[in-house]
Formats: C-alpha cells, sequence, structure tokens
C-alpha cells in the first residue's frame, strides 16, 4: 500500500457517489472483506458492531486504538475503498477528536462517518451545537491532512429512541451537512417517506440508508427514491453468528444438522 494507491481508492470513491445507488456492505475482518471483494462489490464499510463481537465485546467497547488497527487491517486486505465506521471519533474533547479522525485517514480509509450518539443514557444525543461543532473539527481535521477523504455525518436519532426521530435528523443532517459533512445518513429510517424526507433534506449531497434486516424494498427501490449508497451495519455478521450459533446449538444437542449449509472447504479456499 502506500499514497498513490490510497489516492486512486478515494477517487474512485467520491465517483460511486457521484450517481446512481451503490452496496456498501460491511465485513468486520480481512476474510469476510476479501470475500465481499470477490464477490464484486465497490467498496466496504468498517462495522463497529460486527468487530467487537469478534473480539468478544459489546458494540462500542473497543477503544479508538484497537479500532485503528481494524481499519488498517481492512483497508490492507482488498484493493477497495473502505468507510470506517468512527463511531463518535471516540473523543469529546475537539483537539482530541480532530487527532484522532487525523489517525484514522492516516489507515488509508477513503470515508468515515462521526455520529451524534454519546453512549450515556442521561444524554443519548450530543447538544445540536456541540454536534455541529463536532463535525466542523473532523473536517477542519480531513482539510488540514490533504487527503480526499469523505466525511459522512450520522444522526443518531432514531437508534437512542429520540421522541421526534425523522424532525431532529432532518434539523440535525442539514446542519451536518452545512458543516462539511459529503454524506449524510440517519440510521433507522424504514419508511419511503422518512427516506424520501431525508434525501429532500440534504440535496444534493448523498444519503446512506442502512438495511440491517430482511425488508421488501430492493436496491432498485432504494435507487428510485434518490439514496446514493446502502450499507449494512453489523447485519453480515449478525447473519454469520446465527449461523454458527445455530450449528452450535445442535452440537450442544447431539446434532450435527447445523452444517448443512456451510460453504465447503474448496469453496472457501478457492475464495482466498
Amino acid at each position: 500500500m502506500n499514497s498513490a494507491s490510497f489516492a486512486a481508492r478515494r477517487a474512485a470513491f467520491r465517483k460511486l457517489h457521484e450517481s446512481s445507488c451503490f452496496m456498501l456492505p460491511n465485513p468486520w475482518d480481512p476474510g469476510s472483506a476479501r470475500a465481499l471483494q470477490q464477490l464484486g462489490f465497490k467498496a466496504l464499510a468498517t462495522t463497529s458492531s460486527g468487530f467487537a463481537w469478534s473480539r468478544a465485546h459489546a458494540d462500542n467497547a473497543m477503544d479508538v486504538d484497537a479500532v485503528l488497527a481494524h481499519c488498517r487491517a481492512i483497508v490492507a486486505a482488498t484493493d477497495l475503498p473502505v468507510n470506517a465506521d468512527f463511531e463518535d471519533g471516540h473523543a469529546r474533547d475537539l483537539k482530541e477528536l480532530a487527532d484522532n479522525v487525523r489517525r484514522c485517514v492516516d489507515t488509508g480509509v477513503a470515508g468515515l462517518s462521526i455520529e451524534d450518539s454519546t453512549g450515556d443514557a442521561g444524554q443519548p444525543l450530543y447538544e445540536l451545537e456541540e454536534a455541529v461543532a463536532r463535525m466542523r473539527a473532523a473536517r477542519a481535521a480531513i482539510d488540514a491532512s490533504g487527503q480526499d477523504v469523505m466525511l459522512i455525518g450520522r444522526a443518531e436519532c432514531f437508534l437512542v429512541g429520540h421522541p421526534d426521530p425523522l424532525d431532529e435528523s432532518l434539523k440535525r443532517l442539514r446542519a451536518y451537512a452545512e458543516a462539511g459533512a459529503d454524506c449524510l445518513y440517519a440510521p433507522g429510517l424504514r419508511t419511503r417517506e422518512q427516506i424520501e424526507a431525508v434525501v429532500r433534506a440534504v440535496a444534493p449531497k448523498p444519503v446512506n440508508v442502512l438495511v440491517g434486516y430482511a425488508t421488501p424494498f430492493t436496491q432498485d427501490d432504494l435507487a428510485n427514491l434518490g439514496v446514493r449508497r446502502i450499507s449494512v451495519g453489523g447485519a453480515l455478521a449478525g447473519a454469520a453468528w446465527g449461523g454458527f450459533l445455530r450449528a452450535a446449538r445442535g452440537l450442544a444437542e447431539g446434532r450435527f444438522d447445523g452444517f448443512s449449509d456451510n460453504a465447503t472447504h474448496a469453496e472457501l479456499n478457492g475464495l482466498f
């Protein structure tokens, strides 16, 4: 890996956001990242939950050094652009936040997201003024690096149970767009009306929609609503864990039928 390789990935990533709608699946380790490249995806995103589960932790429990090492590992696993799920930047202090963003840029990622969730049940979201200041600090850190890394602004209102999640998300996403976010994201959108409202609110900037559950929407449906990218968060990791747990529970009961849908040894060897 070198700076020219990173620049090419970043240019390709930005171009993906210019038109149409692309799938941005979330691997949780180098093997799953390599497999997704082999399946033909054009870009990848890390998942805080999938990574944490792979290290026997709950989501949001990994420290910044572990997250940065994980970003480097996923970037090294393929030649695809990688978007980092960088949670809240792993800092409340603005200078520390900016330092962490710079360190994340240095891992070779093509994009990184900053969310407004605090992890504090008493105050689950940063106040809007502080959240905007944090987005500006992240933007300034990326710009100072001289690297063309995209900044994704995330409003977590739906996930933290805000009493008016759509209106609050729209207000926050508009503010994050004005503060320099290149792409906007409100995880938890479920309906056509919610998605259309977010797309209209931040146009012409691209919108990411999270689909981590079985839904009647197709990629074409979301494209027709104006969505530019679709991520799945920890859903692929959840699918893998679901298969593992079903097979392991069968073993605990003395059965082996949980292996019936396994990928074969030859298939996985061939994949890598």
